[in-house]
């Protein structure tokens, strides 16, 4: 049997098994011996001095971005493609940076290094990078096994990467040393030893979480969440925005009136909101009128600003000038409006790259000039911030900002007592993507132990409590409303209050590790 034919399955089946729990619900545990297969192919192609392997471990990992993600195509063909390849090779680097350190580094080390390779280049992913694309970091495949990860209060998601490749490294080792005939070597207490650590490895933290319970909520809060199901191929030609606003208040005029209540709407539901005049637009002067008559209530929504700016010279790299001289710049909001108090507003910060912003724009925006302005220039406030309802601070995340953990922990450590999502999932049809943006709020709840109050423009809205369970939830493209009450809370997990660490330590281990290899390749060159 040739090496191709060989370590063909055996790269199929890496693939499905890492794309299997970001799929299907309750199979989070396959990832943690998901890259047992690929490890043995590269182990086997090293032995048979077989060339080209980067490519069959990018095919790996090209199959899996493609299995997960392949519905980012819908909303843009490009950019879905571009996703998939760029992502799979990002993944490859790392694994050939594994594969390079094997020539300078004995024994179990190079294991060790592509473990802290990995999730340093996973902080970098969620920390640093402006073009940045972290759906399937490794702890996400857990976002539907909720009730083995209750330990991300402490460890955050990076702590299910590292659980993810500690688990399929010791199944690696025992395998290898049964193989290569050392396990019959060992003597009874040091396997026992082995299968005893390796077990302990698998079933440890799924024992622990049957221990860790959030903190009992300080008061409640009522909510109202309006998904309006407004096409949104549709909502910028097909419909009016006088039409929408009028769908929306619909849904809102069946909340309570007595009490506090805040009334929840999605992303982006209007473009007709200049930061510079607030008041003048259309919405905002019709929203306004339907809360003179709720004292009690409160409405969060999302909105396409615009905001002008006088001058000559450009004040952001993301500015555009228009005709008169002037700038204009664009944001993705969400404002809050109740009676009697001024409009507070929160400008989102992860943004979509090449959708809403230039990366690395002192390079890219004079490209995107010459092409016609083709790219996103949204600009944000630069960090998480709060906003205020009746005393109750409310930390919200602007669609993909959900999928950042720590930068959600941010909210907390900014006072938010509850957390809230709104976001627009129609882009992508009725395909994994908006199941797996939902699973995403529930470690967002569970890292920082909040309810959380999500809102859909077409689904799905749901409220999840702070063990990442989803209480209530409408469907997907159904025009619906969902009441219910979201716990307050003003404790702090470990990980809100030290962030993310398991990230910083396996970035310096790495660093450390990439540097006692390069040492080792100069001194063996002299």
């Amino acid at each position: 049997m040739s090496s191709k034919a060989f370590i063909l399955p055996l790269i199929l089946l890496s693939s499905a098994l890492l794309s299997v729990p970001f799929l299907v619900p309750g199979t989070g545990y396959l990832s943690l011996i998901a890259f047992v297969p690929l490890l043995f192919a590269e182990k086997a192609a090293g032995e048979s001095g077989m060339r080209g392997f980067c490519w069959w471990h990018y095919l790996c990992f090209l199959l899996w971005n493609v299995a997960t993600t392949f519905w980012v195509s819908n909303a843009t063909l490009g950019g879905g493609v571009f996703a998939c390849m760029a992502n799979a090779f990002q993944m490859s680097l790392v694994f050939g940076l594994f594969r390079w350190s094997k020539r300078f580094l004995k024994g179990s080390l190079p294991y060790f290094f592509l473990l802290f390779a990995w999730i340093a280049w996973e902080r970098w992913y969620l920390t640093w990078a402006q073009i940045s694309w972290p759906w399937l970091v490794l702890g996400n495949s857990f976002a539907r096994t909720t009730g083995w990860i209750q330990w991300y209060e402490f460890t955050g998601t990076l702590g299910g990467s590292l659980w993810v490749w500690a688990c399929n490294l010791s199944v690696y080792g025992v395998l290898m040393s049964f193989r290569s005939g050392r396990w019959k070597e060992l003597n009874p207490k040091a396997r026992a030893a082995a299968l005893a650590g390796a077990a302990l490895l698998f079933l440890a933290p799924p024992s622990v979480s049957l221990f860790l319970k959030p903190e009992p909520a300080d008061g409640e809060m009522d909510v109202f969440i309006a998904q309006p199901d407004i096409d949104v191929y549709n909502k910028f030609g097909g419909m009016t925005q006088e039409d929408q606003n009028r769908a929306l208040l619909e849904l809102f005029d069946k909340a309570p009136k007595e009490g506090p209540i805040l009334l929840i709407a999605p992303e982006t539901f209007t473009g007709d909101i200049v930061m510079n005049g607030i008041m003048a637009s259309p919405t905002v002067q019709s929203f306004s009128e339907f809360l003179s008559g709720r004292p009690s209530s409160g409405m969060l929504f999302g909105a396409s600003t615009w905001e002008y700016i006088p001058g000559r010279s450009r004040p952001s790299q993301t500015a555009r000038q228009l005709n008169n001289g002037n700038w204009v710049e664009s944001h993705n909001t969400a404002l809050l409006m109740s009676e009697g108090t001024d409009i507070q507003t929160y400008h989102k910060n992860k943004l979509v790259v090449g959708v809403e912003m230039i990366p690395y724009p002192s390079f890219f925006r004079p490209i995107d000039d010459k092409l016609g302005g083709v790219m996103g220039r949204c600009i944000g406030d630069g960090k998480a911030a709060c906003l205020d309802f009746m005393g109750t601070k409310i930390g919200c995340a602007i669609c993909y900002e959900s999928i950042y953990g720590e930068f959600c922990a941010d909210y907390v450590r900014a006072g938010a007592k509850v957390l809230s999502i709104i976001t627009n999932d129609a882009w992508w049809g009725d395909t994994p993507g908006y199941r797996q943006h939902l699973s995403y709020a529930s470690l967002r709840a569970i890292e920082t132990r909040r309810w959380i109050a999500r809102c859909g423009n077409t689904g799905i809205s749901a409220i999840i409590d702070p063990s990442g369970r989803i209480v209530a939830k409408t469907s997907w493209w159904e025009r619906a409303t969902l009441q219910g009450k979201v716990g307050l809370s003003d404790e702090e997990t470990f990980f809100v209050r030290h962030g993310d660490f398991v990230g910083r330590i396996c970035l310096l281990m790495f660093l450390l590790m990439l540097c006692a290899t390069i040492v080792r390749r100069l001194a063996g060159n002299r």
